[in-house]
């Protein structure tokens, strides 16, 4: 990244280098890579140095100097100012460890407020980092210091909850190492932040969704489409098919709000042509800590001639699952383990859902290698699987289907906030998504993921939260049960009761639901081995269960992560007490 000379993370009380990666210089002393040549309009953020299996750094005394500041950046040849954490995009990565307290001074040095929220970390309400909950923000010009105790280990990140910076530049990599060191062995350990760029405001993008919500939508079906479809699927089924969403008012080719007509993708802030390359020598176990910071994203991600061993979900290990394969939402985060033999390229190849663009990276022996980059898979087609109403033909039975429905599960009908009712919603955890069913390739799905230790928790739940997730794409307007924040009154839950949070999507849209200060056990029949997440992909017309253990007090956010649905409407508050 081409930024003004600011200086990286001041490291005091005499804190190890080593605890604290900020990419370009701060560890170059002591990684076993040499930094690669990259175009001056790169943005750069190194990837983490050698680690030798089981490291534990020494301890310290973990006190951090973060200041938040707006930084001239040079993405697409075009002169911008981003939020950036010590003059960096993304943000220096944080490297600490499990059982540690950790203590963050963040100085606000812009004129507008800004805030840091630790995504997925359990710490207590007042540090999680939401304006209006438990934080008041912090305003220009002052500093405000984040104290807690590290209760876990594994792979998060750490963004703004504030102005729309988030989805401007403002977040980077967390890494907690387990005290007692790793149990998985590896010789390499990289993290790869994705994140999707516009050159415009984010304000801009709203008020154009606002407009025409199909307005980065730019691969409609079309009379010309009508011809090849139906020599494949026949002309009637075709014909019904496009009468179906006709009649509904909606367009089956609407994957993505915010496409790549105007987002550039990037991995650890480098587009495509700039070709982040993290090296090796064959034969290493390589880590692979792949992070979704996007403010609106799905990736598909693979290497092509190497198998991925899925390790960690969400910070939690899960039981290693082998695959080609692997859809990260926006917020979560996948560690896997890959071993390549061979001494030549391989490309890390991220393709986004809609298949509008990709970001890409490089895996080799030398910097000034490359692979072939692989072409994009067919753009996704909605269904009305995806609708809520089971299959193709379910829309002859949906009036009486969407009637019982919502007697059963006391949904509010239909309103100007809630286009659709998912009138057969079905359990999606073992369906890979839009695009990647019967692609050639093992692809991971939720009901592959296995804790590797039993939940803390054996208690079942003693009552269940049912909350459909809803939209009306004309109006852009996004909610819970049919309202949006300013509309819905807060969550309730008792300090240590335990429930159950039930997910019917009404939308046709993924929704990546991210719960603040609690785990989510998803229940994807593994039982006492549940994977514990702190972001849960919902898919659309879909229907799945979670478990909560409310043993933290304080007000929590809860909202969807896609950050324009968000900041839209789909937000609550759940309060612990």
């Amino acid at each position: 990244m081409d930024t003004m000379p600011t200086p990286f993370a001041t490291l005091v009380g005499g804190l190890s280098r080593r605890r604290f990666i900020t990419g370009a210089g701060a560890l170059a002393g002591l990684s076993t890579l040499s930094a690669p040549a990259r175009p001056a309009s790169a943005m750069d953020t190194p990837p983490l140095p050698f680690l030798p299996a089981g490291h534990v750094p020494p301890q310290s005394a973990n006190t951090f100097m973060l200041s938040i500041g707006h930084t001239p950046v040079h993405v697409l040849g075009k002169p911008q100012k981003a939020p950036t954490v010590n003059g960096s995009m993304p943000a220096p990565t944080l490297r600490w460890r499990e059982g540690d307290e950790v203590t963050l001074h963040v100085h606000n040095t812009m004129d507008e407020e800004t805030s840091i929220h630790w995504h997925g970390l359990r710490c207590p309400a007042n540090m999680d980092g939401v304006p209006g909950l438990s934080f008041g923000g912090i305003a220009p010009g002052q500093a405000f210091t984040y104290r807690f105790m590290l209760r876990q280990s594994g792979t998060y990140w750490y963004h703004s909850h504030s102005n729309m910076q988030e989805a401007k530049g403002l977040y980077g990599a967390i890494v907690i190492d387990p005290r007692e060191g790793e149990t998985r062995q590896y010789d390499r350990d990289y993290v790869i932040v994705l994140s999707d760029w516009a050159d415009v405001e984010p304000s801009d993008i709203i008020k154009n969704l606002k407009f025409q919500s199909d307005y980065y939508t730019f691969r409609q079906r079309t009379a010309a489409s009508f011809f090849p479809d139906a020599r494949r699927d026949g002309v009637l089924p075709v014909l019904k098919n496009r009468l179906q969403w006709a009649g509904m008012n909606m367009s089956a080719t609407d994957i993505s709000d915010v496409s790549g007509i105007i987002y550039t993708y990037l991995m650890n802030g480098q587009t495509p042509h700039a070709n982040w390359t993290g090296r090796f020598a064959p034969g290493e176990r390589i880590r692979l800590r792949f992070i979704n910071a996007s403010a609106m994203t799905f990736y598909d991600i693979r290497i092509p001639g190497l198998p991925l061993t899925i390790i960690q979900s969400d910070g939690n290990d899960v039981e290693p699952v082998q695959v080609d394969e692997f859809r990260i939402g926006v917020a979560e985060t996948y560690d896997c383990i890959v071993t390549p033999q061979a001494a030549q390229a391989y490309t890390i190849f991220a393709q986004s859902e809609d298949r509008t663009g990709y970001a890409r990276g490089t895996l080799a022996p030398r910097t000034d290698m490359s692979a072939a980059i692989p072409p994009m898979d067919p753009r996704p087609v909605r269904t009305m699987l995806d609708m809520g109403m089971g299959s193709e033909t379910g829309m002859e039975a949906m009036d009486m289907k969407a009637m019982a429905h919502r007697a059963q599960a006391d949904t509010p009908p239909l309103n100007v906030e809630n286009q659709n009712v998912a009138a057969m919603p079905v359990n999606r955890l073992a369906d890979p998504g839009d695009g990647l069913r019967d692609n050639g390739r093992r692809v991971l799905t939720y009901a592959d993921l296995r804790a590797i230790r039993p939940a803390s928790d054996p208690r079942p739940p003693s009552r269940e939260i049912i909350l459909h997730l809803t939209g009306n794409m004309e109006r852009y307007i996004w909610g819970f049960d049919g309202h949006k924040f300013s509309e819905a009154d807060p969550i309730p839950l008792r300090l240590g009761e335990r429930v159950r949070f039930v997910l019917i999507n009404d939308t046709m849209m993924e929704h990546p639901v991210h719960l603040h200060g609690l785990w989510s056990e998803l229940e994807n029949g593994q039982g006492a081995y549940n994977p514990v997440k702190h972001t849960v992909i919902v898919q659309p017309g879909s229907r799945l269960s979670y478990l909560v253990s409310a043993d933290t007090p304080g007000l929590w956010a809860y909202h969807c992560h896609l950050l324009y649905h968000m900041d839209l409407g789909m937000f609550r508050t759940v309060v612990v007490s």
